[in-house]
């Protein structure tokens, strides 16, 4: 693990370093007990955040407080294991997230193309026409 530069961004560091556990033996059997860290690390953020806000308090997803250390943590052990999910399929996060990214941007200016064809400003949509206007950028093949 020496050899992994602390210096690369967080997705390629941990793809090298769930890329060496694997040569030396340390991975998944298959892609379903990867899922399931997926899905256990998705529970401990959802507990991490019912921890901040006291149980049955307001989880929203727009925080005003900075993130607990707790939660920051846990949300990183979900994207480490998202880029374990890659490497095991034998994609590179990097580029598969900077595809998305582009495919996200490119979806978005679309809505707000089409908002502004209506005379309408996107962010004064209403947060239904804004997913009804995503649903379609999707039709679109954008």
């Amino acid at each position: 693990m020496g050899g992994v530069p602390r210096s690369l961004p967080g997705v390629l560091e941990a793809y090298q370093l769930t890329r060496r556990a694997s040569h030396v033996g340390f991975d998944w059997d298959s892609l379903k007990g990867v899922f399931e860290k997926l899905d256990e690390e998705k529970r401990e953020i959802l507990q991490a955040i019912l921890t901040a806000h006291g149980v049955g308090g307001s989880a929203s997803n727009k925080q005003s407080a900075l993130p607990s250390a707790n939660l920051e943590e846990e949300v990183g052990d979900l994207l480490f294991a998202a880029v374990n999910v890659a490497r095991f399929v034998g994609v590179d996060p990097e580029i598969a997230l900077k595809k998305a990214n582009r495919k996200f941007k490119s979806r978005f200016q679309w809505m707000e193309s089409a908002a502004a064809q209506k005379g309408i400003r996107f962010a004064d949509l209403p947060r239904p026409e804004m997913e009804a206007l995503w649903d379609q950028s999707k039709e679109a093949s954008v």
